[in-house]
């Protein structure tokens, strides 16, 4: 097997999810070695974080302008390769683009930057640096949903006629109804958050879960949110009408406080063959539908599946997969694209889906503020 990717890590110290997320799913198909970090902006807690998940502290640094410097000292061949940014929205635009400045490979979270200018400039920063960009839309790892674009890509469904994704949690439920309690949320602060929260951070998803299975773009959208509060500048719950072409219609609705609700992504394609339906929280079901034949369900690890989703799949089928597979599938497809290796274009989200990502969050707040319009995306 070839030698550990050299990865690094900045954010997701502490009792932060995503950082546990990033951290296993590095290490599920052993093709990365944590090298150094920054977890946590105060340095005492940040070394005492890398003593307690094991991780040699002579590369913990005090900051991440710090760790840019001082791995660059090192020779080539020693120094971190990629670098996943696990901080808040407000830090992904200027971290990303001093590492792929400086030559190094960029796994990213989402939203990529805080505004579609600031997408647009990385992408053109990018491009000139020749790296890995890597941005972590998760649900496009799982086996079903990967399976679910091949069999679309490959005519499954004929053309299609409706989309509908909808993506609701009730997590907000328990801070914003108090005024002093929804100013402690980071995600509800935009200076850290940026123009929109429950688009911004869960709707997103859904629109990119849209195109990544369909092939389509989203072409124009009408959008309305629900802000709860006058004093709350940020959506907490929104549905979106898209049109995608001028037959293929569909709605992304996404809520921070569907009351009750954990995860509940779920995506419906239909077409004039037959329809597909996927739930995240069931990953393991593909549903395909028709009106002439039996339902049929697709599941993991079993023959029948394309490439991309057996590659996908890392155990005999019936053995549950879940969430830190889903994404170490896609560090897994940004190892292959750093090794220069052979890879599916379905592996892993790019800055391309990033750029689309802020052109369709920005393009729901503008629908909204304007009254309630279509806009056009780009």
């Amino acid at each position: 097997m070839p030698k550990k990717i050299r990865l690094g890590i900045i954010g997701g110290g502490g009792d932060s999810l995503i950082g546990v997320l990033h951290r296993v799913a590095s290490f599920i198909n052993d093709n990365y070695e944590i090298v150094g970090a920054v977890f946590n902006p105060d340095f005492e807690q940040n070394l005492a974080f890398a003593k307690e998940i094991d991780v040699p502290t002579d590369r913990i640094y005090k900051d991440f302008d710090t760790l840019v410097e001082e791995e660059l000292k090192l020779p080539e061949d020693e120094r971190i390769e990629v670098c996943s940014v696990l901080t808040p929205n407000f830090l992904h635009f200027p971290m990303a683009k001093k590492l792929l400045e400086n030559g190094f490979h960029v796994i990213c979270e989402k939203p990529m930057t805080m505004d579609y200018e600031e997408a647009k400039t990385l992408q053109e920063v990018h491009e000139k640096s020749g790296k890995v960009f890597a941005l972590t839309h998760t649900y496009t790892g799982y086996p079903m949903v990967r399976q679910m674009r091949e069999m679309i890509k490959a005519g499954a469904l004929g053309k299609i006629h409706k989309v509908d994704a909808r993506y609701y949690q009730g997590w907000i439920n328990t801070v914003i109804h108090d005024p002093e309690k929804r100013k402690t949320v980071w995600r509800l602060d935009p200076a850290k958050a940026g123009i929109s929260s429950c688009i911004g951070d869960i709707g997103v998803h859904a629109s990119n879960l849209i195109e990544y299975t369909t092939g389509l773009k989203i072409k124009s959208v009408l959008c309305d949110f629900n802000y709860l509060y006058d004093d709350n500048l940020m959506d907490v719950d929104g549905t979106v009408l898209i049109r995608m072409d001028k037959h293929v219609k569909g709605v992304v609705r996404a809520s921070q406080v569907a009351t009750g609700e954990e995860n509940g992504l779920a995506i419906a394609i239909y077409g004039e063959k037959g329809a597909f339906r996927w739930e995240q929280e069931k990953p393991n079901f593909l549903y395909k539908m028709s009106d002439t034949e039996p339902l049929q369900v697709y599941k993991p690890g079993h023959a029948y599946n394309s490439e991309l989703s057996l590659n996908a799949s890392k155990i005999p089928a019936g053995h549950p997969e879940g969430i830190f597979d889903s994404m170490a599938n896609i560090y897994l497809g940004a190892a292959r694209a750093i090794r220069g290796e052979n890879y599916n274009d379905g592996e892993f989200p790019t800055m391309r889906d990033g750029v689309r990502g802020m052109n369709f969050i920005e393009s729901t707040v503008a629908s909204h503020k304007q009254g309630n319009v279509w806009v056009e995306l780009d």
